[in-house]
């Protein structure tokens, strides 16, 4: 296993000062780099793991925060926090564009090639950076299928990899339909995975807290959806590019 090296970095963003976790593979060279959010709850050991991981395979990775290094265990207070936010895409926006900020001055990451990834309210903001027109070579969210300000999808400029679990009621039909139906119309390379029998936040292990209905693990389409975020990268943001 290559040695990765971690550290915290703190950074202005939404009004807080966010805690994002970076982690850095071996060498000295610079290295493709890749943006990770979070689910609704905020920054947990789980992202935390996602960054090891990318930087075991060589990617600068920064796990992103959302709530000022807070996480929201309980559903009502994270509902009262993000749904605002999953309503106003500039304030998305500039959460995530104060952690690529961040990604991006790291001097091990190339900063003309990187990558968003998001699960739930981290996808969304990935989401919104393509959108805003950001240089990324690949997006790839997990229980974010949000749609944006009409037309602003064709500002997107990468590849779109998305995944959903098929009985997941947060993210119904209708939400695929009309997420499809954005990036049909604006002519995004985009691709979709159903995750037969799973529900939202599918790839999330079990947490210690009430969590809200429709929300459980499905450990084999957990690893399934890794696999298949790890294959985006790969194919759009090689580290041997």
């Amino acid at each position: 296993m290559t040695t990765v090296t971690t550290r915290t970095v703190e950074y202005p963003a939404d009004n807080l000062t966010m805690i994002g976790h970076l982690a850095l593979p071996a060498g000295d060279e610079r290295r493709p780099a890749v943006l990770i959010g979070p689910e609704g709850m905020g920054l947990s050991d789980v992202e935390r793991r996602r960054a090891e991981a990318l930087a075991e395979l060589g990617y600068v990775a920064l796990a992103f925060d959302l709530h000022g290094g807070r996480y929201l265990g309980d559903p009502k207070e994270m509902l009262a926090r993000c749904m605002p936010l999953l309503a106003d895409p500039d304030r998305m926006r500039g959460i995530g564009h104060a952690a690529l900020d961040v990604l991006r001055a790291e001097p091990r990451a190339d900063p003309r090639r990187t990558a968003a990834i998001g699960y739930g309210t981290g996808g969304a903001v990935a989401l919104e950076l393509g959108r805003d027109g950001v240089d990324l070579r690949a997006i790839g969210t997990v229980n974010a299928l949000t749609t944006g300000r009409p037309g602003e999808a064709a500002h997107i400029r990468c590849p779109v990899w998305a995944g959903v679990g098929s009985q997941d009621p947060i993210m119904p039909p209708a939400q695929r339909d009309a997420f499809t139906a954005e990036m049909e119309a604006a002519g995004v390379d985009w691709r979709l995975v159903v995750y037969g029998g799973a529900l939202h936040a599918f790839h999330h292990p079990p947490v210690d807290h009430t969590v809200r209905p429709g929300v459980g693990y499905h450990p084999r389409h957990a690893q399934r959806a890794w696999r298949d975020v790890v294959a985006l990268l790969v194919e759009c943001l090689p580290v041997t590019d």
